[in-house]
């Protein structure tokens, strides 16, 4: 089997938390459920510490401080019209896979989150990288159609993971 994700584990607490077979299986998940094979695709998952993470966001979102998910699309695959799906990548072939982008999680801010809203930093890291994915293949959170688009697709992938509604239980909104 091909592996869909390719991690770089900055922070070992990701390793100890066994990052890579539950974004490997998030990943999978979230591709199937848009009818996409993960065969033909690869994305990239830096797993680091809130400093990292600090870095990246002032350098590439101008904003100060770590924050839980960040995610660089390899293409804009956006919807035009608010509400609407955005449009599916095309696979590379099983022995060059279309890189579909990149996303960083923060060790710090994600377990600190999944322990005020009283989940587990695996479902909670699940619930990120879900959400990272679905920023590179095209949903954003900016307009409320696509809000409620991103959210209700994230939810749908999560129950198939057995992972239960975040925005349900803490009346959160979109990660990021």
């Amino acid at each position: 089997m091909t592996t869909l994700v390719d991690c770089l584990i900055e922070d070992t607490r990701w390793r100890e938390a066994g990052l890579e077979p539950l974004a490997e299986r998030a990943a999978q998940a979230t591709l199937a459920h848009l009818g996409l094979g993960a065969e033909g695709f690869e994305i990239s998952l830096l797993a680091a510490d809130d400093a990292r993470i600090a870095d990246l966001n002032a350098q590439f979102r101008g904003k100060p401080g770590a924050t839980n998910v960040l995610s660089w699309p390899a293409e804009d695959l956006a919807a035009e019209a608010e509400g609407a799906a955005p449009a599916l990548p095309e696979p590379g072939p099983a022995d060059d896979p279309e890189g579909l982008g990149d996303i960083a999680l923060a060790y710090e801010t994600c377990a600190r989150e999944a322990a005020e809203a009283g989940r587990s930093l695996a479902d909670h890291a699940t619930h990120l990288v879900v959400h990272g994915l679905l920023h590179l293949l095209g949903h954003d959170h900016m307009r409320d159609g696509d809000a409620a688009l991103m959210e209700a697709r994230e939810v749908e992938i999560l129950a198939i993971l057995g992972v239960a509604n975040p925005y349900e239980e803490t009346g959160a909104t979109c990660p990021g």
